[in-house]
Formats: structure tokens, C-alpha cells, sequence
């Protein structure tokens, strides 16, 4: 099915279709900007290729061609994030050491100041993961990649003030888990 897909997306179009990118297209395109979501989101290089590899491999099994008008970076990014995000929760679901002595081992060896920004950075990704999955990506979309309060709510199929309310409760409960994070850590 791979080949049949690759060539699929790949074969010369007319009339309408000419306004679908092909895939060679949308990587080409966009493979940075997906690879810069996923890495704000991960804060590590591997695990962002590794979301690369996923979103771009999900658009290839699709049997049929998407059609993104012309928000495709938006879309993408958005799968970017979301892959992030799942894929930070299955890694630390998986691990069994605890989230203190992960974070002390990480941050051995390095300068103080840049000891407590790891930590910072750490520590957000972990309360990031402990909100609800929606919550998540509007706080990832608004914060990480920039997006405005109504590119979000056109990109999710919903209102400005939905996702400010979004914001609003997401923000309030990353203070509570960063606070009790924070506490644990001293």
C-alpha cells in the first residue's frame, strides 16, 4: 500500500486537483515547521523527528488526498503538536523512575542558571501532559507556536472566547501542578 500511495499523491494532476499539494510538496513545505512544533513541544531533537516521521507517515497511508485550503502549515503543526503531546504521555506512562530523580539526573553537570531552566522547561512539559488532551493543544498552539486566540478557534472549529476560556483554565491549573512540582523538587 506504500508505493501505491507514495505514487498516488505524487502523479500529475489537472483542473482542480492542481490546487492539492502533492506530499513531496507538504514536506517540502512544511517538514521544518512541523519539525520546530514538535521539538518546542518535546524539547528534544530525537523525539521531534520521531513526530516528523509519525505526521508525515499518517499522511501517506491516507487513501485519500486531503484537502487543507490554505491553512496546511496550521494543520500540520496542529498534528505536531498532537503527536507530541501523545507521544510525551506513552514515555512517561512507560518509565518507572520517578520524576524527581529524572529531573536531578538530568540536570547534573550543568551551571545553575541553566540547571533551573531545564527544570522550568521539565517541569512544564510534565504539567503540560497531566492536562486534558484539548486543554493541551490550545496551550501548546497559543503559547508554543504563537498562534492568536482566533487562529486557534478557526483551526479547532470553535470560538474566540472558547479558546480564551481554554487558556484561561489551562494557565490556572499548569500554576497549581507547577506550584506542587516546584514544592516536591526543593
Amino acid at each position: 500500500m506504500g508505493d501505491y500511495a507514495i505514487t498516488l499523491l505524487n502523479e500529475p494532476r489537472s483542473g482542480a486537483d492542481r490546487m492539492t499539494p502533492t506530499f513531496d510538496e507538504l514536506f517540502s513545505e512544511h517538514h521544518d515547521k512541523v519539525l520546530l512544533a514538535a521539538y518546542r513541544v518535546t524539547g528534544n531533537m530525537q523525539d521531534a523527528e520521531d513526530v516528523l516521521q509519525s505526521v508525515f507517515l499518517r499522511l501517506l497511508k491516507r487513501r485519500e488526498p486531503q484537502t487543507y485550503g490554505s491553512s496546511s502549515a496550521a494543520y500540520l503543526r496542529r498534528a505536531a503538536i498532537n503527536a507530541s503531546i501523545d507521544l510525551l504521555r506513552s514515555k512517561y506512562h512507560s518509565h518507572s523512575v520517578s520524576l524527581i530523580e529524572d529531573i536531578h539526573a538530568a540536570t547534573q553537570g550543568a551551571a545553575d542558571s541553566d540547571v533551573r531552566q531545564a527544570e522550568l522547561r521539565r517541569h512544564l512539559r510534565v504539567a503540560l501532559l497531566s492536562l486534558e488532551h484539548h486543554a493541551a493543544e490550545v496551550f501548546a498552539l497559543r503559547f508554543f507556536e504563537d498562534f492568536s486566540n482566533a487562529e486557534i478557534a478557526v483551526l479547532l472549529d470553535s470560538t474566540p472566547n472558547t479558546v480564551a476560556v481554554t487558556l484561561h483554565r489551562a494557565r490556572t491549573r499548569l500554576q497549581e501542578i507547577l506550584g506542587e512540582l516546584e514544592g516536591d523538587y526543593r
